[in-house]
Order: structure tokens, then sequence, then C-alpha cells
């Protein structure tokens, strides 16, 4: 009697879990799927390319970086030399139609001045550097300022570099963009059509590059002006190109 109750009991729990096993077949799975993140679009089968926009601009501003370097045996003596040199780069840069707003301190230093020779490095002085960077709106005046304040700063003028840049070069960019976007999906669909498949919407843009003015250096500390004419410094701004580009990743249908 007990043997033929177990054995009922097996038979039982063996046909409750066959017919679990056929309603969970059974059952509707959608409510349990899940939707794709946006990190799934990367591992879709998808053409990646890179193009680039280039276009041609004529700078229409300068920078320029200037300042006056003083030697004295005191900070007090080189600061006063200094504070009263830099006050006459900055009235001739203002007399010469330069903004307030385009004159800013870039770097204002005091360090000692030591005698290496010696086994302590003595100090034997003090240096005070006063930099400002310009922006210069008139290009072609740039030779002309970057000679009144040489003349103004005389030996202790220091004129880092100079700079060619554009006041707003969005538009610039605008068409270099849409360049390379164009140059980009040029090639994606050549890929395309190479590999016979058709060719679907783009699902990644990412955007690198850009154009980086190109300092002229120059040192005007050690030149001497006298009462004779003297050329004038020419700066000529020339063509800069800007340059951007993207990277694309198309679907493929």
């Amino acid at each position: 009697m007990r043997k033929s109750l177990l054995v009922g009991l097996v038979i039982g729990a063996v046909l409750i879990g066959v017919v679990s096993v056929v309603a969970s077949a059974g059952a509707d799975p959608s409510p349990t799927a899940q939707a794709s993140s946006p990190g799934d679009d990367f591992g879709r089968s998808a053409i990646w390319v890179s193009g680039t926009g280039e276009v041609t601009a004529i700078p229409d501003m300068v920078v320029v970086s200037l300042g006056v370097e003083v030697e004295e045996d005191t900070v007090q003596a080189a600061m006063d030399k200094a504070a009263t040199a830099m006050d006459s780069v900055v009235a001739v840069l203002r007399a010469n139609g330069v903004a307030e707003k385009d004159i800013q301190t870039q770097w204002f230093n005091i360090y000692p001045v030591r005698n290496w020779t010696e086994r302590e490095g003595a100090i034997v002085g003090y240096q005070v550097t006063n930099t400002v960077s310009v922006k210069v709106r008139e290009v072609d005046s740039t030779g002309h300022i970057i000679d009144a304040v040489a003349k103004a700063g005389g030996d202790l003028i220091r004129i880092n570099g100079v700079s060619f840049t554009m006041d707003d070069p969005s538009h610039y960019y605008t068409e270099a963009r849409a360049e390379a976007v164009a140059d980009a999906t040029e090639k994606a669909q050549q890929l395309a059509d190479l590999a016979g498949v058709q060719l679907g919407a783009p699902f990644y843009i990412s955007e690198g590059g850009g154009y980086t003015p190109t300092p002229i250096y120059m040192d005007y500390g050690m030149r001497s002006y006298g009462e004779s004419s003297v050329p004038m410094t020419p700066i000529n701004p020339g063509e800069t190109e800007i340059i951007l580009m993207v990277q694309m990743a198309f679907a493929i249908q």
C-alpha cells in the first residue's frame, strides 16, 4: 500500500513538471523582452568613414604678445622701472587705436637673478617681466604698432610673438563642417556601392580638428632706434586654412 502511494506521488510530480514546461513554452515572451540600448548600435553591421572639410580664410585680427623685462639690484627698483616702461607702451597702444578691452595682462613675474659662477648662487639682482596680449583689429596697422611700442619700450621691450586669427570664425567652421559631412557621406555611399549593400541612415557622428594660429616669433630686445627713418616692420597675414574632420557610422539596410 505504501509502495503504491509513493509511485503515485512521483508520477504526479512528473506530470506537473511536464505541464509547467509546456505552459512556459507556449507563453508570450514579449513582456520580458529587453529593448536595445544606444550602445548596442556599435555592435551592428555598419560602414564607418571619416570626412574632411577645408576652408581658406583671410585673418582679420592680429594677436601680439609683448611686454617689458627689467633687471635691477632691488625688487622695488625693477618694479618701478618696469611700470614706467609698461605705461609708455600701453600709452602708445591706446594712441594707435587699440581699445582697453583688447589689452590683457598675460604674464607678470618677479624672480631673483643669481650668479651661478659662485658655489652658493648668490643673488645679484632681480628681474621683473610684465607681458600683455594685444588684439590688433586693423591688420594693416600691425607693423606700425609694433615699431611704435618697440621705440617706446627701448631695450626693455620684448615682443614674443605674433599670431593671426579671425574675430568671428564661426561661418568658416560652418562651411568646413558641411564639407566634412558631405565628404564622409560620399565615401560611405561609394563603399556601400562597391560592397553591393544599401546605405542606411547615420547613427554616429563625431567632430574633431580645427584651426590653430601659427605664431611668428621676433625679438626687439636689442634693437636701437635713432633719429633716422626706419622702415616699418612688414607683417603679412596671408591666408589661413581651417580644417575640420568628422567620423561617421552608417547603418547597412
